[in-house]
């Protein structure tokens, strides 16, 4: 036991040091994420236009947003709603902010935030508990006066929600939320709504579209969905356990076999990728390559680092939109596009 766990650090020093003695690409400053005096943001996302769409609340209030329970003294467990309905207000950052909406009454903990057409906003909670009286409802559409206009239950466990132009919405399921947790599957109840790992809704939160249990793909199912991108209405995504990427275009699949292991976010130009992200030495790992006959060739591989040099911080959100990958961390928001590899920036 000693010596495979002295083998298995050796390996993680080894890729870490590897990872390190990669060149370096840096991400674009973008915008700073400020909010008004006494804010603290609580959520951020990319909407369809590449802009970032924020949820923020009094500094009193994140702790309900964010509430957790530990259960047989240790193990500690998201709360889907809040304790008491908070204060709490959405804006959008083009980069230069603008409020979309004030939410008078939000109860949804661990949320992310989408734009909808029409200036509706909605909003969605990770975690949703089953009860045959009543499961959670952790969708709820809000439209520009911060009125309630529709609520559903989306399932538990999601990971990622991305909206389209046209008002559909992509979610993105992790491992509890495929094999049940918080009720679900359990007894007599019904199995996961995210069972498939991928599920689209349409605009009245209806789910129209699951990806398939069997795909017939050389990566089989979703069994977690690691990275999630969606470019108009088509969906890339890349997933657990062997991390293929999948594009979903009019409901039809289309695979490529990939050696990169656990990236946190996809964007795609073309016959372009880039993955970014991995497991702990791999935090940072930028991979880049073309998708063809089949398979994710990789091309480059960079560390990501910011407009100085400095490495990304610990806390760090990744994000892909179309062919851009999004960093935001505490109040910065940095991007990288496929396209300044193609113009002469120093990857390619």
């Amino acid at each position: 036991m000693r010596d495979r766990r002295k083998k298995q650090r050796r390996s993680v020093e080894a890729r870490h040091a590897a990872v390190r003695e990669l060149p370096t690409v840096e991400l674009r400053h973008h915008a700073v994420l400020s909010g008004r005096p006494g804010e603290e943001r609580v959520a951020a996302s990319v909407g369809p236009d590449g802009h970032v769409i924020a949820l923020w609340a009094a500094a009193r209030d994140v702790p309900a947003l964010t509430s957790t329970t530990t259960k047989a003294g240790w193990a500690t467990f998201p709360d889907p709603r809040t304790s008491r309905p908070v204060a709490a207000r959405v804006s959008i950052h083009t980069p230069e902010p603008t409020t979309v909406a004030d939410l008078r009454e939000l109860n949804l903990a661990h949320t992310t935030v989408q734009p909808l057409p029409g200036g509706r906003t909605l909003v969605v909670g990770a975690r949703s508990r089953f009860r045959a009286e009543s499961p959670d409802r952790n969708a709820v559409i809000y439209d520009s006066e911060g009125n309630v206009v529709a609520e559903a239950t989306v399932g538990d466990g999601i990971e990622h929600v991305l909206t389209t132009p046209t008002g559909h919405i992509w979610v993105g399921y992790f491992d509890e939320g495929v094999y049940g947790n918080y009720g679900w599957g359990e007894g007599e109840a019904p199995g996961p709504i995210g069972a498939s790992g991928l599920v689209r809704f349409a605009p009245d939160l209806r789910a129209d579209w699951h990806f398939p249990l069997d795909p017939g793909l050389s990566g089989g199912a979703i069994s977690d969905c690691y990275a999630l991108n969606v470019d108009g209405e088509t969906a890339w995504t890349c997933y657990y356990t062997d991390f293929p990427i999948v594009r979903v275009r009019d409901d039809a699949l289309t695979g490529w076999r990939n050696p990169v292991r656990g990236p946190k976010a996809l964007a795609v130009e073309g016959s372009r990728a880039a993955l970014l992200g991995g497991y702990a030495p791999e935090r940072d790992r930028l991979a880049v390559g073309a998708l063809e006959d089949g398979d994710f060739h990789v091309t480059g591989e960079y560390r990501v680092v910011l407009p100085d040099g400095q490495p990304l911080p610990a806390e760090v959100q990744l994000l892909g939109r179309g062919p851009d990958l999004h960093v935001l961390t505490g109040s910065d928001w940095y991007r990288l596009g496929l396209e300044h590899g193609r113009t002469g920036a120093a990857w390619a």
